[in-house]
């Protein structure tokens, strides 16, 4: 009989079941943001994903799950912004990479589930929480700019919504590409108006 460590080593579990669940979400968010919510069929997911139907049945038997999930799994690059130290260059780099995001198949699946407001509460909750994560990833850069003294006190939820808004109105557009350029300008007169506005602390 051979020794036990002679023997080959055992395959790890779930490697494959990973890798064929990654596809699945991957392939949802792609149909999702091609069809919307109620659009998309699981024969697609299953042929777009390159699997076997019953992957996704067996895996996620209500579609609501599967789109949730996705949604949830591809939220996370959304959610971060650098502190390099630079408050101005941070904020720069993450509008340009909001405004990217917005170009990929799960940005065009969050614009296109943000937009109807009957949706069920398991999906407005999903979208509730992945826009709260984006939303707190900001003001956490903020409130540290504040703390450091980079920035008077300001109310970083506000500061957000104005550093994001002009963002989304070039990319909805599509008349141009979001540049450096625009990013920076969009920071800079943002900022300066948050500077010059500010109430003098007593």
């Amino acid at each position: 009989m051979a020794d036990a460590e002679e023997q080959p080593p055992a395959r790890r579990p779930g490697g494959r079941t990973a890798r064929v669940r990654a596809q699945i979400l991957a392939a949802t968010t792609e149909l999702v943001a091609r069809d919307g919510i109620t659009g998309f069929r699981y024969e697609e997911v299953a042929d777009r994903a390159g699997v076997h139907r019953t992957s996704v049945y067996r895996n996620w038997p209500d579609r609501e799950e599967l789109v949730v999930e996705a949604l949830l799994r591809y939220a996370e690059d959304l959610a971060s912004v650098a502190d390099t130290g630079d408050l101005h260059r941070d904020l720069v780099d993450y509008l340009l990479a909001l405004a990217t995001g917005l170009h990929t198949p799960f940005g065009r699946t969050l614009e296109q589930a943000v937009q109807p407001a009957q949706h069920s509460p398991a999906i407005r909750g999903a979208l509730a929480r992945i826009l709260d994560q984006r939303t707190a990833a900001l003001q956490q850069r903020i409130d540290t700019a504040t703390h450091r003294g980079e920035l008077p006190p300001t109310d970083s939820a506000f500061l957000g919504e104005m550093l994001s808004g002009p963002v989304r109105l070039i990319v909805h557009r599509g008349l141009r590409p979001f540049t450096r350029a625009d990013a920076d300008r969009i920071v800079t007169v943002v900022l300066a108006g948050i500077r010059a506005t500010a109430r003098p602390q007593d």
